[in-house]
């Protein structure tokens, strides 16, 4: 499937939802970066995120840049996407493999923390602004979800993933579900959502509510691949 990015609403707008497909552009990255495995899926997850977040955005000139530094050994990451679809960035140390954890999945989270996530967005016209979080987990899909609900009191849910085989990229992608003002006071719509997310399965994703108590949960590829 080729690079693309679909938006979708439901509950008469009330939650809102964008996928991206990023195997060519993860790939490109991997290549061009001369990335390991482990610093693939750090900008690859990290890519995804700042495209989802820029995709909210009015102006056609807007961007939205979003930077990690940690004190672990990846030390940091940035990236910089367009409302437009181009997206840039970079790892600190692009040739970093770090054992993979028990479950036998890349260890992003042990790669960069302890540390902190700053938003910059620029929405085309005045002074830029921003926002920084401390790292929950280092796995950029929990921590992005945590900033949306912490500085944008937006309860969200996000999927990053990166797959990767001895010849680089499989595939990869992100989806973000966002609950939106006008459904937000509906209580038993967000428990249902939560619940489908929760009750999903494939690589990780991340619910945060405007509460500010993120909880792990997992969802799957094949629901919007």
């Amino acid at each position: 499937m080729a690079d693309q990015l679909i938006r979708a609403v439901a509950a008469d707008g009330g939650i809102r939802v964008v996928g991206v497909v990023t195997t060519d552009l993860t790939q490109e990255a991997r290549d061009r970066h001369r990335l390991s495995y482990l610093a693939t899926v750090a900008l690859g997850r990290a890519m995804a995120a700042g495209l989802l977040l820029a995709s909210s955005m009015k102006q056609p000139q807007s961007r939205v840049n979003l930077r990690i530094k940690g004190a672990g050994p990846l030390k940091g990451l940035m990236v910089d996407a367009g409302l437009n679809g181009t997206v840039r960035g970079y790892v600190d140390n692009p040739t970093l493999e770090l054992p993979l954890s028990e479950a036998g999945q890349f260890n992003v989270g042990a790669s960069l923390r302890p540390g902190y996530l700053s938003i910059f967005r620029d929405i085309g016209y005045g002074q830029p602004y921003n926002s920084t979080v401390e790292l929950l987990s280092g796995e950029v899909g929990e921590d992005v979800a945590y900033y949306l609900a912490s500085s944008e009191q937006t309860p969200s849910a996000m999927v990053l993933g990166v797959f990767t085989h001895d010849a680089g990229v499989e595939s990869a992608g992100g989806l973000l579900v966002q609950v939106l003002p006008k459904a937000a006071e509906d209580e038993s719509l967000v428990a249902l959502l939560e619940s489908r997310i929760s009750g999903l399965k494939g690589f990780p994703s991340y619910y945060a509510t405007a509460e500010l108590s993120p909880k792990s949960c997992r969802t799957c590829w094949e629901i919007w691949v």
